[in-house]
């Protein structure tokens, strides 16, 4: 009883503190395919009913050798697999999506987790398994659900993910014929829908991946670095200037962890709702070194309680970057608009055009 009425509590709670932020008070987120032999021609391996359904369940094997392609066709994805068992005829439909984004949306609040939400991990997760494209090499991204293996699932910029991944593994088994890939990012577009956010475009047609498309490490941004660094890492996924400032208000949510990324504190006083705050914040409170023992980031000088990291701070220190800044901090309406439409690119990096099946739709809130 008391979860099901926490959605109408939190979009009141978002609205209030839309209203209330001078006022608001504290409370304590953190911050890759290898090819194989080609053969002769590239194959599509078809998966029973479920290339008909239109879902995605089907295995991209260009340049795999026909030992290779059999072998992957008898041990593709276990959502594949799964789909096939689910019955021949089984097509998933975008209301069969809305099942499973309404559950996510029924589990992602609970007593005892950061702030009593799951929202912003599910966002990190999805996140983090998009953004390790590489432009250059078209290999990463979320088309195979490659954390699900060491060692990318042990990369440090992915600690505390093994909670996200266990949170959705129970609404896998509940829906096996989704993939991870698709769940995943339907989970951070249902995580970012009921908090407050925009609406975000989805659809589904990734596929589940081996051990060996494990993406190599450094891929992520490391929260150390300044402005060049920001750059380089998402320069090489395809993102403008405009869109990092975009995909960096995403910092409006969640907390650092000393045992995770090694900071520690929100970035925002309501870090289970999506605003324009994180942007506010930046330009009008005045941010300080914080003296301890963990690593260097920046901390507001009037409460002490939220923190910074160098990377955001890089965005108001940079003069193309700061112009974003200001602009989504006086416009909430504008920054809705862009991170909405970056966001649902970078959960599409990575996964080749051929494997939709549907133009993106737009989820519901639950």
């Amino acid at each position: 009883m008391i979860s099901a009425l926490r959605t109408p509590l939190r979009r009141t709670a978002v609205q209030a503190s839309r209203s209330l932020r001078a006022s608001a008070q504290p409370v304590a987120r953190q911050y890759s395919t290898a090819p194989a032999a080609k053969s002769n021609a590239g194959l599509w391996i078809g998966l029973g009913a479920a290339v008909a359904a239109g879902g995605g369940y089907y295995l991209y094997a260009k340049d795999l050798t026909p030992a290779e392609a059999a072998k992957t066709a008898a041990t593709a994805g276990k959502g594949t697999a799964a789909a096939v068992k689910a019955g021949a005829g089984f097509k998933p439909s975008k209301e069969d999506y809305q099942k499973v984004y309404n559950r996510i949306a029924e589990i992602m609040e609970v007593d005892g987790y950061d702030d009593n939400s799951y929202g912003p991990v599910l966002v990190r997760l999805a996140w983090h398994s998009s953004g390790t494209y590489d432009k250059e090499t078209n290999t990463g991204g979320s088309n195979y659900a490659t954390m699900r293996f060491a060692p990318e699932s042990l990369h440090a910029a992915n600690n505390g993910l093994n909670v996200a991944r266990a949170v959705l593994e129970k609404v896998k088994q509940e829906f096996p014929w989704i993939t991870y890939g698709d769940l995943w990012t339907l989970a951070g577009v249902a995580a970012i829908q009921e908090m407050g956010g925009p609406k975000v475009p989805w659809r589904p047609g990734r596929i589940d991946g081996f051990e060996k498309d494990v993406t190599p490490d450094g891929r992520l941004p490391d929260a150390t670095q300044a402005q060049d660094h920001l750059r380089h890492i998402f320069y090489r996924m395809g993102f403008n200037d405009q869109e990092i400032v975009a995909l960096s208000g995403a910092h409006a949510l969640g907390r650092c962890h000393p045992d995770r990324s090694g900071f520690e504190g929100p970035w925002t006083f309501s870090p289970t709702s999506v605003t324009n705050e994180y942007f506010k914040l930046l330009l009008d409170e005045k941010w300080v070194w914080r003296k301890w023992n963990g690593p260097k980031q920046y901390q507001d000088k009037k409460t002490g309680t939220l923190m910074m990291l160098p990377t955001d701070f890089a965005l108001v220190q940079d003069k193309k970057f700061k112009e974003w800044v200001v602009k989504y901090a006086k416009d909430e309406e504008l920054f809705f608009n862009d991170f909405s439409k970056v966001i649902a690119k970078l959960f599409e990096l990575g996964v080749p055009e051929k494997q939709w099946a549907t133009q993106p739709w737009i989820m519901d809130s639950a």
